[in-house]
């Protein structure tokens, strides 16, 4: 019998309630199409999308929209050309994509800190996770020797940091994406008596500045930003684990993506 694409659906996202509202929806493509095989990816980005057709793929699960807008709005770009070539190469694929982004994150814990946390071997480190956040506790290790570690295991180029480079942190909080801001950052510090949050983006005037002030006043504290994707497509790469093993006989590929920003 074979398997298709709203089979995969239904397997990925039955562990969670059904979302009243979300951005999780197969935003191409006919759910009652055969998989014939299957990728992840952080973002569709063109070539993501050019090298799933390379690879055969007739179904792409991408965590963030296709479209430059987390709420999936096209009505804007409707008249731009880079718009319009990538939705005519999604068109003349036939490609199915299926944004997944709301319901992993509600897995228990959230798919994608997992996935983080596994590429960075900090699994064992663990001491509670939170729906926005994981706790851990380390052997005292310089804030520098931090980053430098958490680099060379996700294979990317840089990370932001705030902070003294020899601070000792001992316990580090965790989160993935746009998690940073200091709503949920900031707070995290007292709650959870942190030395370190390491995180993926937010607003640079909240959390950061924050940090500042506090070392400002002698109260030892570090921040390292990953980046969104740097802190994320790991998850990506662990679902398409998860998806193998569900369909040992299905195709299953990680496709990654360089960073979009260059250092200069």
């Amino acid at each position: 019998m074979d398997i298709t694409i709203q089979n995969i659906i239904e397997k990925l996202t039955k562990s969670v309630p059904e979302l009243r509202e979300t951005v999780d929806m197969l935003t191409s493509g006919k759910q009652e199409v055969a998989v014939s095989g299957i990728a992840t990816t952080f973002i569709a980005t063109h070539n993501v999308i050019r090298k799933a057709i390379e690879l055969n793929v007739n179904l792409l699960i991408t965590h963030e929209g296709i479209y430059y807008s987390h709420h999936g709005k096209q009505d804007q770009w409707l008249n731009d050309p880079v718009y319009l070539e990538k939705k005519r190469l999604i068109e003349q694929s036939q490609m199915a994509i299926f944004r997944f982004h709301d319901t992993i994150h509600l897995y228990q814990p959230d798919g994608i800190m997992l996935g983080l946390l596994r590429k960075l071997n900090w699994e064992p480190h663990v001491v509670k996770h939170h729906t926005t956040e994981s706790i851990l506790t380390f052997p005292p290790m310089g804030l520098g020797e931090l980053a430098k570690y958490v680099k060379k295991k996700l294979n990317i180029p840089y990370v932001r940091v705030v902070g003294d480079l020899s601070l000792l942190c001992e316990r580090i909080g965790i989160s993935v994406g746009y998690r940073g801001g200091g709503e949920n950052a900031i707070p995290l510090y007292q709650r959870e008596q942190l030395d370190l949050l390491i995180t993926g983006e937010g607003p640079e005037w909240e959390t950061p500045e924050y940090v500042r002030d506090a070392l400002q006043q002698g109260r030892n504290r570090g921040l390292i930003l990953l980046g969104h994707a740097e802190s994320e497509k790991a998850g990506m790469e662990y679902l398409a684990e998860i998806i193998q093993s569900m369909y040992p006989r299905t195709p299953v590929h990680f496709i990654d993506e360089k960073p979009v920003f260059q250092m200069i």
